[in-house]
């Protein structure tokens, strides 16, 4: 089989500076173009070891050695965890991209019948991966900004009605939600409709102003909330008849809780 040295190299360099690249991005590290690029030529060198005999167990050290290298050159040495956490994530986009690529690799060139796989002699070529993989890349770094996005405002809540009922929810802090009752001047946490039996409790309706509307909201007054484990009487609870967008959560949190948590 022959192997075109200067292809791999090349293959390797582009690899290399997107998954140093992506790390960057996604710590929101502030280095230059240059140390990325002297990083990955760093790793692309290296790969020409590869071609020598040596166990499994030494590939493996000599991989993470370079791996380190590279992360020093790249993103500097300030502490011990600063570093940890480069090689990480490093490490941890490197295999979200191979595993991508290998499932791709085996959905082309292999057909199945049950869990029997035949190759059927297609397989991912350069073109390929240059394509798939900074798309592959973009889709991993959105989807981790809007997870780091959300659920750093998810909140485990707790409402206790008045017949000592406990109701424990995900609570999402939404900054635009700044409903007060206009009379007790009470924040209010809207939860979805069917939480709780209406009918046990005392319901209020207040005025609130929604998109070009004057409208009515159900509210209760409970025994009390507890949000991240601080125990709170000062809220009401509304009733919305619209279901959530946010997966998981039931219960929208007031502006309000922003300055109760500090």
């Amino acid at each position: 089989m022959k192997v075109y040295i200067d292809l791999v190299i090349l293959l390797n360099f582009y690899l290399d500076f997107l998954l140093l690249i992506t790390t960057s991005v996604t710590l929101k590290r502030a280095v230059s173009l240059k140390k990325i690029l002297y990083g990955t030529l760093v790793g692309s060198v290296s790969i020409l070891f590869l071609f020598f005999s040596v166990g499994n167990f030494l590939l493996f050290l000599f991989k993470l050695i370079i791996a380190v290298v590279m992360i020093l050159i790249t993103f500097g040495y300030k502490n011990v965890k600063y570093t940890i956490n480069n090689l990480g994530y490093f490490y941890m986009i490197s295999v979200i991209l191979g595993g991508f690529l290998y499932y791709l690799n085996l959905e082309f060139s292999y057909t199945h019948v049950g869990l029997v796989f035949i190759n059927n002699g297609i397989s991912i070529n350069a073109v390929f991966l240059i394509l798939i993989s900074p798309l592959i890349l973009y889709i991993y770094y959105r989807q981790s900004q809007k997870m780091k996005t959300n659920y750093n405002l998810i909140y485990k809540i707790e409402i206790v009605l008045k017949d000592k009922k406990e109701i424990q929810l995900n609570g999402f802090l939404d900054t635009g939600n700044k409903l007060i009752d206009p009379i007790t001047n009470k924040p209010i946490l809207l939860i979805q409709k069917g939480i709780v039996n209406e009918q046990k409790e005392k319901i209020y309706f207040i005025p609130f102003h929604s998109l070009g509307n004057n409208n009515l909201l159900k509210c209760f007054k409970p025994l009390y909330v507890v949000i991240e484990n601080k125990k709170y009487k000062n809220y009401l609870i509304g009733i919305s008849d619209k279901k959530f967008s946010l997966e998981g959560v039931e219960c929208i949190l007031n502006s309000k809780v922003l300055e109760d948590i500090k």
